[in-house]
């Protein structure tokens, strides 16, 4: 009988290979799937923190170029998870690399500041990590980054109304079975578009509380203004800390 966590890596592998078969228009030639190029610490990340069942999930919206892009884990800034996480390990490249966002793995010097704020403020309350995931789990509902020829992020939200239909009932399929292994009391969407994604897919299908908590993008004025205070103090609000 699989463990919680090699079935959520069984979930994992599908996803990657669903989303892959998709066809993109001709523009979107910068795709990275860090499923695919940074299994190896993606899959530590599962198998070290996602097994047992978990109070409370939190759920972003897709990889940063310097965060899960280059660790394979949700939120993935580098220096969250290899010293409070204790995760490492090697990380290939995608198919066709943008100049302006190389994947250099743990080698990365840039930091990824929605995740700094995030695990940041998750380490300031559980200063073991181990502490925050027997009871927390954070995944990313879309798996891929794009981006455009520029180099700009392109978020899933913003692609073509088919293809993004596409991408997205593939992506409500998976964190359903997500929700199915891991059995959250709480679903908490990161930002606005994670929330939605939420409601969709627990609408008939979980009785398990949904809440937002505000993204910490450094795109948010709001997140520039002391980010962790504010996301702390609704999570306390709705009674889930």
């Amino acid at each position: 009988m699989s463990s919680r966590a090699e079935t959520l890596i069984e979930a994992s592998e599908e996803l990657a290979r669903d989303v892959s078969s998709l066809v993109f228009p001709p523009s979107f030639q910068w795709i990275y799937n860090p499923l695919i190029y940074a299994k190896h610490p993606h899959d530590a990340y599962i198998r070290k923190f996602g097994n047992g069942t978990k109070r409370v999930l939190f759920l972003g919206m897709n990889p940063g170029p310097w965060g899960m892009a280059q660790t394979g884990v949700p939120f993935g800034e580098i220096r969250a998870v290899r010293d409070w996480m204790g995760i490492e390990g090697p990380v290939g490249k995608p198919p066709n690399e943008h100049p302006k966002k190389p994947v250099t793995g743990f080698s990365c010097r840039k930091s990824e500041v929605s995740g700094r704020r995030l695990w940041g403020l998750m380490e300031q309350r559980y200063p073991a990590c181990e502490d925050f995931f027997q009871s927390h789990y954070a995944v990313n509902f879309c798996p891929v980054i794009f981006f455009s020829d520029t180099g700009k992020n392109i978020t899933p939200d913003t692609l073509p109304k088919g293809i993004r239909n596409s991408l997205e009932e593939i992506c409500r399929r998976h964190l359903q079975r997500v929700i199915m292994i891991l059995e959250p009391k709480y679903l908490i969407g990161v930002g606005v578009y994670a929330e939605k994604q939420i409601k969709a897919a627990a609408e008939g299908f979980t009785d398990a509380g949904v809440f937002r908590i505000l993204h910490p993008s450094p795109a948010s004025p709001k997140a520039n203004r002391g980010w962790e205070a504010q996301a702390q103090q609704e999570l306390i609000d709705y009674g889930i800390w």
